[in-house]
């Protein structure tokens, strides 16, 4: 069966060794590094763990860029029918930010823009990521962020789904979000958001198949067109990720929906297995 991961990073050596990654390092043995790590691995990840397309994401913060959207471009250009570019951009200028969204699209092909919410300390109903929501409406794209608490020591409160990602698609009916990592522990908040909202998803990005609460496996049951797949890598891989899939007790469409079907219609990717 195709699997789509809407939710990895190929690490650059500034994001990998930034101090608040430094949990990440403990659990990949990555202290050591010295050198950027080639494409390659991910690939194989991807292949470890069954995985046919990972959803490649910039990463842009306060200090700059972890994982520049030109580097994110370079990696799927390796590997351009297993790898799909996920933009990020610098929310404190907002014409620059969405001439370079604008540019990530049309120019580098890119299929989604992702904020991480607590990299900034301010939450996604802030007024600076409007403009960006009415370009992604504009561009037929979905926008992506995290929600729940964080890993790195960084403020949680940004990724509460009430009030802020709950005003956010009061705001724009139209735009199409995508929130990661379930957001655990307000999950229940999460799934009445995604009930709520048309347009609003769930990823389940960061979690093992055995640690998704069980609420979120009922929603997934009961609700299936709103639950996709991710991973988090390299935080967590694919196999690890799926290993007790059987676990969730999907149906064969609920299965198909969840690891593939939503990614391809949400985020306009070929459909059928990429080719190896």
């Amino acid at each position: 069966m195709t699997v789509v991961d809407v939710w990895a990073q190929h690490p650059t050596l500034r994001f990998i060794q930034h101090e608040m990654f430094a949990s990440l390092r403990r659990w990949t043995g990555a202290d050591t590094l010295t050198e950027e790590l080639p494409v390659d691995l991910t690939i194989a990840a991807m292949d470890a763990g069954g995985v046919d397309i990972s959803l490649l994401s910039a990463w842009f913060g306060p200090e700059g860029a972890l994982i520049s959207n030109d580097e994110v471009a370079a990696f799927t250009a390796h590997a351009p029918d297993r790898l799909v570019g996920v933009a990020s951009v610098d929310l404190r200028k907002p014409m620059e930010a969405v001439r370079e969204l604008r540019r990530c699209v049309d120019e580098l092909g890119f299929k989604a823009l992702r904020v991480v919410p607590w990299l900034w300390g301010w939450p996604p109903n802030d007024r600076r990521y409007y403009p960006l929501y009415a370009e992604c409406v504009q561009l037929g794209v979905p926008f992506c962020t995290q929600v729940g608490h964080t890993g790195p020591l960084r403020t949680s409160e940004t990724g509460r789904p009430i009030p802020y990602l709950d005003d956010v698609a009061l705001d724009f009916p139209e735009l199409t979000i995508v929130a990661g990592h379930i957001g655990y522990p307000w999950t229940e908040e999460m799934i009445a958001v995604a009930r709520k909202h048309e347009n609003v998803y769930i990823d389940t990005s960061a979690y093992t198949s055995k640690r998704i609460p069980p609420e979120l496996v009922n929603y997934l049951g009961s609700d299936r067109h709103k639950v996709l797949f991710g991973t988090n890598y390299p935080m967590l891989t694919a196999d690890r990720a799926l290993a007790d899939l059987d676990t969730l007790h999907l149906g064969d469409t609920a299965r198909e929906l969840y690891l593939h079907g939503h990614a391809e219609r949400i985020f306009s990717l070929a459909k059928g297995p990429a080719a190896k």
